[in-house]
C-alpha cells in the first residue's frame, strides 16, 4: 500500500474490516447476497463429495482453503491469526483472493505467528526439450562437420589421417587434400610421398586405387613410377586401370594392354559351385560393389558375387536357377562410358596400329554417345599419324 513499508503486515486487523466485499461477492460464493463464510465452520459437517462445500451449504468456499486457516473463538482479533503460506496452495489463494495479492508478503513482519515460507522458482516443462535438441542439432552438425572432405586439413591433420589406416574416411579425407595440393603445383605435398607408396601396399582396395590415381598428378617421381608398376598388375581391376592410366601420363606403355581391355566386356567368373541365384537383366547398369548374383552351394552355404566396376550387364551366361562349377563363366560387363572415354583417350598416346579395329568399333557404334564416338575418331586419328 502506498506510504507504507512492504514487508510490515500490522495494519491487517485494521484493512480487513472496511474492505468492500459485496462487489466481489460472485468471486466466493457464485451467487446471491448471502455473506458467504470465507472461513469454514468447524461445527456444520463436511461433504467429502462437494471437496470445498460444507453439506447442505451453496457456497462456493465454505471451508478453508488451504493458505488460510481460522482463528480461535477465545481471540479478541481474528485477523492477526490469519496465516498466508505461499509455498502450499499458492495458486488457489491468488484465485480466491485477487485483490489481496499485495498482501503476500516474504517477511513475517512483527507477528511472530504469522508463517511466511519463500516458492520454489518452477523451470518450466519445456527448457528440457530445448536443452535436448540443442544438443542433438550441436552433435549432428558436428558430425557432418568432421566427416566432410570439404573441410581443410593441416599438415600435421594430413599425416595423422594417413596414418589411420582403421579409419578409411580419414585416409580418404588426407589423399583429397594432397591431390588439391598436386594440382596447385604445392611442393609440400612432397613430403607424403613416402606414405602414399606405403599405402600402395595397403590390403584395403579402396587405398591402393585412390592412390594410384594420385601417382599420375607427378610423372617426375621415381617412386611413384615403380609403385605403379605393381599396382598395373594388382588383383582388382579398378586398381589396374587406375594405375593404367597413370603410366600413360609417365610416357609409359605397360599399361596398354589394361586400356585394351577396358574397351572390351570383362568376364565375372563362378566363385564356387552350385545353384545360382540372380535377377540381373542384360543392359542392366550397376556400380561398383552391387550384388550381382548369389550361389547356393550343397551345404547350404550362399557365396555372393558383387560387381568390381561400374557398368552395364552386358551378358549372362548362367540364368537364375542353373547350376555352375566354380570359375565358370557367369556374366560380363561392359565399362561404363568414362572408363570409356578415359581408355581412349590414354590409347591416342600409347595406342598401336593392332588397337584400331577396336577403337573404330566405337567410333562407328550406334549404341556409344556422341562424347565417346568423338574421342574414338580422334584416337584412331592420332594413332595412324604416328611414325612407323
Amino acid at each position: 500500500m502506498p506510504g507504507r513499508g512492504p514487508r510490515r503486515f500490522d495494519p491487517l486487523s485494521q484493512f480487513i474490516p472496511h474492505l468492500p466485499l459485496q462487489p466481489w461477492l460472485h468471486a466466493f460464493s457464485g451467487h446471491g447476497y448471502r455473506p458467504p463464510d470465507l472461513l469454514h465452520d468447524s461445527f456444520d459437517s463436511h461433504d467429502s463429495r462437494g471437496r470445498d462445500r460444507a453439506a447442505y451449504r451453496y457456497h462456493f468456499l465454505s471451508r478453508p482453503a488451504p493458505g488460510l486457516c481460522t482463528a480461535q473463538e477465545h481471540r479478541a482479533d481474528h485477523s492477526p491469526a490469519v496465516a498466508l503460506r505461499v509455498d502450499h496452495g499458492r495458486d488457489r489463494l491468488s484465485y480466491a483472493l485477487p485483490d489481496l495479492s499485495f498482501l503476500i508478503m516474504t517477511g513475517n513482519g512483527n507477528h511472530p505467528e504469522i508463517r511466511v515460507t519463500e516458492g520454489r522458482r518452477r523451470i518450466p516443462g519445456s527448457t528440457p526439450i530445448l536443452v535436448l535438441a540443442g544438443l542433438f542439432i550441436a552433435a549432428t552438425f558436428l558430425a557432418w562437420y568432421f566427416s566432410w572432405f570439404g573441410r581443410e586439413l593441416s599438415d600435421a591433420d594430413i599425416s595423422k589421417y594417413l596414418a589411420d589406416e582403421k579409419n578409411p574416411r580419414h585416409v580418404q579425407h588426407a589423399l583429397l587434400q594432397i591431390q588439391e595440393h598436386m594440382e596447385r603445383g604445392d611442393g609440400s605435398a612432397k613430403n607424403w610421398y613416402p606414405q602414399l607408396v606405403t599405402l600402395s601396399g595397403s590390403a584395403e582396395t579402396e587405398f591402393r586405387l585412390t592412390v594410384a590415381w594420385l601417382m599420375g598428378f607427378d610423372n617426375s617421381s621415381p617412386e611413384f613410377h615403380n609403385a605403379l608398376l605393381k599396382l598395373v598388375q594388382d588383383e582388382e581391376p579398378i586398381v589396374r586401370r587406375n594405375a593404367a592410366l597413370a603410366l600413360v601420363r609417365f610416357s609409359d606403355n605397360s599399361g596398354r594392354e589394361e586400356l585394351v581391355a577396358m574397351l572390351k566386356p570383362y568376364v565375372l567368373k563362378a566363385p564356387a559351385d552350385g545353384v545360382v541365384a540372380s535377377s540381373m537383366h542384360e543392359g542392366t547398369t550397376v556400380g561398383r560393389r552391387t550384388p550381382l548374383a548369389r550361389i547356393e552351394q550343397s551345404d547350404g552355404k550362399v557365396v555372393e558375387l558383387r560387381s568390381p566396376l561400374p557398368g552395364r550387364v552386358s551378358q549372362i551366361f548362367k540364368p537364375n536357377g542353373s547350376r555352375v562349377t566354380r570359375d565358370e563363366d557367369l556374366i560380363s560387363l561392359n565399362s561404363d562410358e568414362q572408363s570409356i572415354w578415359e581408355a581412349l583417350r590414354g590409347l591416342a598416346i600409347i595406342g598401336t596400329a593392332g588397337d584400331l579395329p577396336l577403337i573404330e568399333t566405337y567410333a562407328q557404334s550406334t549404341d556409344a554417345s556422341a562424347r565417346v564416338k568423338e574421342q574414338a575418331s580422334l584416337t584412331a586419328k592420332a594413332i595412324r599419324q604416328k611414325p612407323l
